[in-house]
Parts: structure tokens; sequence; C-alpha cells
């Protein structure tokens, strides 16, 4: 994935808009207090709109901030 901006929202949006990429192949891994390990994990199917703060999804609006990790294809692209 060269060219890949290094921001949880950057390189979720090349994903969604780069021809030869699928946002549908994320897994988006990220910090939900009281959730086990206080993380959960999103497939990219789930995103509804990327916006200019969070990721919208059908039951929740999460800040890029708490964005820890994303995979793509299995392979890790994103990691803080």
């Amino acid at each position: 994935m060269k060219g890949i901006k290094n921001s949880p929202k950057g390189i979720l949006n090349e994903l969604k808009w780069k021809q030869d990429c699928d946002l549908n192949q994320a897994e988006i891994w990220y910090i939900h207090r009281g959730a086990p390990n206080d993380t959960k994990i999103m497939s990219g199917k789930d995103i509804i709109k990327l916006d200019k703060s969070f990721i919208q999804t059908s039951t929740a609006m999460i800040p890029y901030h708490r964005v820890f990790k994303i995979l793509y294809e299995k392979k890790v692209i994103f990691e803080r």
C-alpha cells in the first residue's frame, strides 16, 4: 500500500476511493471503554460514512483518534 497516508482517516479514505482497493476488506480496531480489553473490531463493511472527525456506522460515531490498528486483507497497514 505505497503512498498511503499515515493517519486512520487518510488510510480509510484511500481504501474507499483508490481504484484497486476495497474498504470492505479492512478491519478496524479501536478503543471502546467497557468492552473486553477496551477494544472493539469492526469491518470496513460497517462504515456508512467517513466524516471529518468520525467514522460513522449504523450504531456509533467513532473518533479517528480511537483507532489503533487497521488490517487490510489480513495485513497490518496501520498501528500505533
